[in-house]
């Protein structure tokens, strides 16, 4: 029985972290196509399961939603956005199952927590907001108990951290259409999805045997960790950049890189431009920040970028310099290639493609540290 549940750990983690990846290219291209509040509603669409197709649909969400008019080539990429997010807390919730496997009280946690976040789903489409977020905490909360308590290989308690994050990015994507695309909603939902296909790629590396036989490489790990610390700050900077509509701040074309607007250092209100939270009722889809206060933050993220290209060019080398060659090559790899879409992205005005590229590229970066950081860990034993 323990190698007929590893195997389908193994098979189901794979799945669910390539599903994951998919998800986060196409909520990347979703957000870059202005498409993030084409469904006013959540997690219906103008009220519908898929979205409005005919025109007597139509006419009744216009009528529904005079504020938002119907965008039939945006709301259907939203809406399809949230179906797949849908699938693949399915697919997170077997995978959590199969890790509690013969645990009954953990599989009662995950049982209790699934049922707490579809009610809580429910009582927030009848307008009982309070209760609904209460419920969310507490099936947020249970999945992450039971993984502190399950006396299992890391890979395993991976698995239910993994459950726990994905309904709170679920509520994420809840607040990012009811706060009105509010930037720290926007960046979290980014670190959301990021972090769910980090833990889901960790989980797939480590059931496929990816370890070393003894502890040798463990001096590396605190090397790795904090370049995926480093690499985290700077998705979060890329998520404000991008949630701020700060993307092109310096222009674009052969002006716009490695100058900004003409100059090395432009002025820039760094203050307005980190400014969290700034209440609730704007509407932030289009940005609200003047040029200054845009200027500031793509001048962070550029700084961002310098120290990250550095440090984990520096990394790759002392990994390839330990043994660890395919695992440097991968990382030093995947830098310089984010790293040349980020200036395609300036340079040629961030077209959807390069720019949802770009995104991806992000999340392969931290998939190759993640599965670096796997490496330089003691193989795991199999059964539980």
């Amino acid at each position: 029985m323990s190698s007929r549940v590893v195997k389908i750990l193994r098979w189901l983690s794979l799945l669910a972290a390539v599903f994951a990846f998919g998800l986060v290219m196409f909520g990347a291209f979703v957000r870059l196509s202005n498409a993030g509040l084409s469904c006013p509603d959540w997690p219906t669409c103008y009220g519908e399961a898929t979205w409005p197709q005919h025109a007597q649909a139509v006419a009744k969400a216009d009528a529904a939603f005079p504020d938002r008019p119907y965008e039939a080539h945006k709301a259907w990429r939203e809406q399809v956005h949230r179906m797949l997010a849908g699938t693949l807390g399915m697919l997170v919730l077997a995978l959590a199952f199969a890790a509690a496997w013969r645990r009954r009280w953990a599989l009662l946690s995950l049982v209790a927590s699934a049922v707490l976040a579809a009610v809580g789903v429910a009582m927030y489409m009848r307008g009982e907001h309070h209760w609904s977020s209460l419920l969310a905490v507490c099936a947020i909360a249970l999945p992450l108990a039971a993984a502190l308590a399950l006396q299992r290989p890391a890979a395993w308690r991976v698995c239910l951290v993994a459950l726990g994050v994905i309904i709170f990015q679920a509520m994420l994507g809840m607040w990012t259409v009811t706060l009105l695309l509010k930037p720290i909603v926007v960046t979290g939902h980014l670190l959301g999805g990021m972090t769910t296909f980090a833990l889901l790629g960790y989980a797939a590396v480590r059931f496929a045997g990816v370890g070393a036989a003894d502890d040798a490489l463990a001096g590396l790990r605190r090397l790795v960790v904090l370049g995926i610390v480093l690499l985290a700050c700077q998705i979060a900077l890329g998520g404000w950049t991008s949630s701020n509509y700060a993307a092109l701040a310096c222009g674009f074309g052969d002006a716009a890189f490695p100058k900004c607007l003409g100059q090395w250092w432009p002025p820039g209100d760094y203050h307005q431009g980190f400014i969290l939270w700034r209440g609730i009722g704007v509407d932030f889809e289009g940005g609200i920040l003047d040029q200054s206060a845009r200027t500031a933050i793509q001048m962070v993220h550029r700084i961002g970028a310098l120290v990250v290209f550095c440090y984990l060019g520096w990394l790759s080398h002392r990994l390839a310099r330990r043994g660890l060659r395919w695992c440097g090559i991968a990382v030093a790899t995947a830098m310089v290639c984010q790293v040349l879409l980020g200036i395609s992205n300036v340079h040629f005005g961030l077209p959807l493609p390069v720019a949802t590229a770009h995104n991806g590229m992000a999340a392969l970066l931290l998939f190759t540290l993640v599965a670096t950081l796997a490496r330089t860990q003691r193989r795991q034993v199999d059964g539980p």
